[in-house]
């Protein structure tokens, strides 16, 4: 009867101290404790690290990539080219996009579908947070020429139509930063070169098409709708401003009809207590929000 009692006893699952893994081992616990192993133990132990050094060893397949259009760097199934332009559009006009480089590899950005409308020759596209003379001279004799304007909203940014209207040089350049708000703000700022052109921004009451990407506010453009008005105003051709749309529409088109969802801008969520994220505690962001809220240009 007592041998049957002890049988029992020794069926009966061991206690696990609370956090303990279930594939912890009582032999790895007292590895990690520093405490004795017994040999046939220790025996097993090796056995297990030798099968997973063997895992080390077997060749790694790096993820293949979907084959991209050339043309508009989408993946070949969602390309877009249909809804591109035969052929470049002719304009007079160059065009000039700064780039931060967290922008180069984000899937929905609009850059590649804008520089696939244009000649090559009229759309160049600089990567980087930092320019210089030394690192750019290209650049910083564009910045110095009198018929370069920047496209950035600042306190004193004149309105694109009037410039042009009371300008004694026509505009032949434009540059356009590509990024977020706070990445456009800190490359214009920490650029001196940005300092030399005249700014400019648009005037406009259209609302963003590009509703799969959420927008400070409701004004808001992205960098391929910023383009087409600027360029449709510089060249006096609305045909322009229809042409860089249509890959735009489409693409949201796409992504709406596969799961995306249309995102309002922040300033609309916070207006109608839509926000889902808690306020922020830093006051300088708390700041921002606020002025969001009121509609206040930041």
């Amino acid at each position: 009867m007592e041998s049957q009692k002890e049988a029992r006893i020794l069926q009966q699952p061991v206690a696990r101290p609370p956090g303990a893994s279930r594939s912890q081992t009582p032999n790895a616990k007292e590895r990690q404790e520093g405490g004795p192993v017994p040999a046939a133990a220790a025996l097993g132990a090796e056995a297990d690290d030798d099968s997973a050094d063997g895992l080390w060893e077997l060749p790694v397949e790096p993820a293949k990539r979907r084959p991209e259009c050339s043309r508009c760097s989408r993946p070949q199934k969602v390309c877009l080219c249909p809804f591109l332009p035969a052929h470049p559009l002719h304009i007079s006009t160059h065009l000039y996009i700064i780039q931060h480089p967290a922008e180069e590899n984000k899937v929905l950005r609009t850059v590649p579908l804008l520089a696939a409308c244009l000649p090559q020759d009229k759309c160049k596209v600089k990567i980087g947070r930092r320019f210089s003379e030394e690192r750019d001279p290209e650049l910083s004799t564009v910045c110095q020429k009198s018929g370069t304007l920047i496209l950035y909203p600042g306190a004193e940014a004149a309105n694109l139509e009037e410039f042009i209207l009371d300008s004694p040089v026509y505009p032949s350049t434009i540059i356009i930063i590509d990024g977020t708000w706070s990445q456009a703000k800190d490359i214009f700022y920490k650029n001196s070169l940005f300092r030399h052109p005249k700014q400019v921004q648009l005037k406009t009451s259209i609302s963003s098409q590009y509703v799969i990407r959420m927008q400070p506010t409701n004004r808001c453009l992205s960098t391929l709708e910023c383009a087409a008005v600027a360029l449709s105003i510089l060249e006096k051709n609305n045909y322009i401003q229809e042409t860089l749309l249509r890959p735009l529409q489409a693409l949201c088109s796409f992504q709406l009809q596969h799961g995306a969802q249309i995102r309002l801008s922040k300033e609309h969520l916070l207006k109608n207590g839509l926000y889902p994220k808690p306020m922020p505690k830093n006051k300088r962001k708390l700041r921002k929000m606020e002025l969001l809220m009121n509609s206040v240009k930041i």
